[in-house]
């Protein structure tokens, strides 16, 4: 996955918005939902690496599996992962752990926010 499809996946997902806040750094994107990060990476950086949320017990699994995905850099270690886009990790794997990602994110959100984005969590036995 190259920088232009991870950033429009990201910017695909109901409600996702773009910014560049690091005034010192304006080469790292962060992705939001509900004024919340789900993904940040810095798209002309290669290799191409984006950190995730992840559920913890999760995000160590996949540590332990792939060596393309490392605990956050410059986060919380235990709720973030930053995978590294080298083609090691199939397409469909990185765009499960965005989805991921956002949905951790929005499933934090207030009611009347997840309803305004019109997502339905599994926790609430639908799909987005």
């Amino acid at each position: 996955m190259d920088a232009d499809r991870l950033r429009g996946f990201c910017l695909g997902f109901n409600g996702a918005a773009e910014e560049n806040p690091f005034p010192r750094d304006t080469e790292v994107t962060v992705f939001k939902v509900g004024g919340k990060i789900f993904a940040i990476s810095a798209l002309r950086d290669e290799p191409l690496k984006v950190s995730l949320k992840c559920d913890p017990d999760l995000a160590v699994r996949l540590r332990a599996e792939h060596a393309a995905i490392a605990p956050g850099w410059h986060l919380n270690k235990r709720h973030w992962n930053t995978v590294t886009l080298d083609g090691s990790l199939p397409d469909a794997m990185v765009r499960e752990l965005v989805e991921d990602s956002y949905d951790l994110i929005v499933a934090r959100l207030p009611r009347a926010e997840r309803l305004r984005l019109d997502w339905l969590g599994t926790a609430e036995g639908g799909a987005r």
